[in-house]
């Protein structure tokens, strides 16, 4: 696997494991970031499980609230830490209590703790071909999926900001693990390349996909050991539908 091991001591769940037991502005910001990238899983989990669309938002709100204010965090256990296993246990053990519940409902107006676009989500919800998979099934497939967009626009503004924004929109098609649709010949040809010059900048593409899904999975479990069985795990999730490895 790609270079950036070294650095995961410093990455988000890793930070927050180990300061769930007091304050720390760096927990806070990782935690934070965290919830945002990978809120939708839960909205789309609990519109799956029977919650209206507003029930959904406002139960989703709530439970990021208890989250963020660390009173669920002392229940995480670093020897058996994926956020991403953490996250969907703390949240059915939240909906299973009706206080929680009607504490949701009640919600008071105000700017919401995290900003949930729930236009969106409940659209791409809606778009989502049903199955017959278990709903903890569905949802790791949607984390995966969160993953794999934010993967996709680090390399976005990686590549607009070395100017080469056009590029990544014509090669971006070689990243899926099917036949693209474009062959290399009319690639080269779209950007003023040669064929050979194509498959080197696809090869460091895929390259730097690569390194960057390992970082973003790094983010998102307690040690280095469960970096690639979480790969693979979310892989078998998602199966045709995207890259993981």
């Amino acid at each position: 696997m790609p270079a950036g091991r070294g650095r995961f001591a410093t990455t988000r769940w890793s930070v927050v494991l180990a300061a769930s037991g007091g304050d720390s502005p760096a927990a806070d910001e990782a935690l934070g970031k965290l919830c945002e990238t990978y809120w939708y899983p839960l909205y789309g989990y609990l519109r799956g499980r029977g919650q209206d669309v507003s029930d959904a938002e406002d139960l989703t709100q709530a439970f990021f609230a208890q989250l963020l204010e660390k009173r669920v965090l002392r229940h995480a256990d670093p020897s058996r830490g994926r956020f991403r296993s953490f996250l969907l246990t703390s949240l059915k053990n939240f909906t299973a209590n009706e206080r929680d519940r009607q504490l949701a409902k009640k919600r008071a107006p105000g700017a919401p703790l995290l900003p949930l676009d729930v236009m969106v989500a409940e659209q791409r919800y809606l778009l989502e071909a049903a199955t017959g998979e278990t709903p903890e099934r569905v949802f790791d497939r949607r984390w995966a999926l969160a993953l794999l967009e934010c993967v996709i626009t680090r390399l976005a503004s990686e590549h607009a900001a070395a100017g080469r924004r056009r590029q990544f929109e014509r090669l971006k098609t070689y990243l899926t693990g099917e036949q693209p649709q474009v062959g290399y010949a009319e690639t080269a040809e779209a950007l003023g390349m040669n064929e050979n010059a194509v498959k080197t900048a696809v090869h460091r593409l895929r390259r730097r996909f690569r390194t960057l899904v390992y970082e973003e999975v790094a983010h998102t479990v307690a040690s280095p050991a469960e970096v690639e069985s979480e790969i693979r795990h979310l892989w078998s999730a998602v199966a045709a539908d995207a890259p993981l490895v």
